[in-house]
């Protein structure tokens, strides 16, 4: 699911800005952009985005701005003389009108240089892990409005599924006699007018109803559609059981397709309908990537 979020919050070395921004992806793909003096608190902000986010591909940058004692703090020149000369070169590029802003300048990470030496104090960590949990807080409650209009949808193609189910029922249940019919028909073509013992002609048609029989794959599809809605109701981690069941889904419509092709007119309309349950299948597996 997709969202954003951006935090600040001043600590003992000066001020941490962090953001976050996720869009939609089967697994969890971390990206860090952090600045360079914060590298070695990447592993515990992992371990917090994976407390409270399963799935999505999310962009996190974290920018700190130091604030040392007098005498210690310098001016990062050369990086200043290169953002001020793009600045001037995409101004004259585009034919745009404006002025460097000093404050923004001052934020890029490394403008401002303190001891070399110098290290963060521990409190710098926990700031971070604090500050990553209020941006996920923010994040989350985006991605969870967006979670509920996509479950919306998901459940009304599941009730669309179980409409087209039902009319399949219907027609399945008068597959025998019209496999009775085309068998007859067929017999008599080839044995040209011979008799043909009825009890006979039962037992194959009979046969041939049972081989193209779609009951068993009818009530599965039904089942896991129930239980897709049911899920899409519960609370809680979604994403890779929708996975499962709509893989089974799909191959239980696949069934039905594969099994229809003897039964003239009426297999003509289960393919259909089967070919339309599929579909919706399909579209709420594209949805799916969406939750978590």
């Amino acid at each position: 699911m997709t969202g954003f979020a951006r935090v600040r919050k001043a600590v003992p070395d000066g001020e941490i800005e962090l953001s976050v921004k996720s869009v939609n992806h089967r697994a969890l793909d971390l990206h860090f952009h952090l600045a360079s003096e914060l590298d070695p608190f990447e592993a515990s902000l992992r371990k917090t985005i994976k407390g409270r986010v399963a799935r999505g591909h999310l962009q996190i940058h974290i920018s700190l701005v130091q604030t040392t004692e007098a005498g210690v703090a310098s001016l990062n020149r050369p990086l200043m003389a290169a953002y001020l000369s793009a600045f001037q070169q995409a101004t004259s590029e585009f034919g745009l009108t404006g002025k460097p802003d000093l404050n923004s300048a001052l934020r890029i990470p490394g403008m401002i240089r303190g001891d070399a030496t110098a290290e963060l104090k521990p409190e710098v960590e926990k700031a971070l892990v604090a500050l990553m949990e209020e941006a996920l807080e923010i994040l989350n409650k985006f991605r969870e409005r967006e979670g509920i209009a996509i479950s919306a949808e998901m459940r009304e193609r599941c009730a669309t599924i179980c409409e087209q189910v039902a009319k399949m029922e219907k027609i399945r249940s008068r597959a025998t006699a019209t496999f009775q019919k085309r068998l007859k028909e067929r017999l008599q073509d080839l044995l040209r007018g011979a008799s043909i013992e009825p009890q006979r002609l039962a037992q194959e048609a009979a046969l041939l109803a049972d081989r193209s029989d779609v009951s068993e794959e009818l009530i599965r599809l039904k089942t896991h559609t129930g239980q897709v809605d049911q899920l899409l109701q519960a609370d809680g981690e979604v994403g890779k059981k929708l996975d499962f069941l709509l893989q089974e889904m799909n191959r239980e419509a696949n069934t039905i397709l594969s099994k229809t092709g003897g039964l003239g007119e009426l297999g003509l309309t289960i393919t259909e309908l089967a070919l339309a349950a599929k579909s919706e299948i399909d579209k709420i597996r594209e949805q799916s990537l969406n939750l978590e």
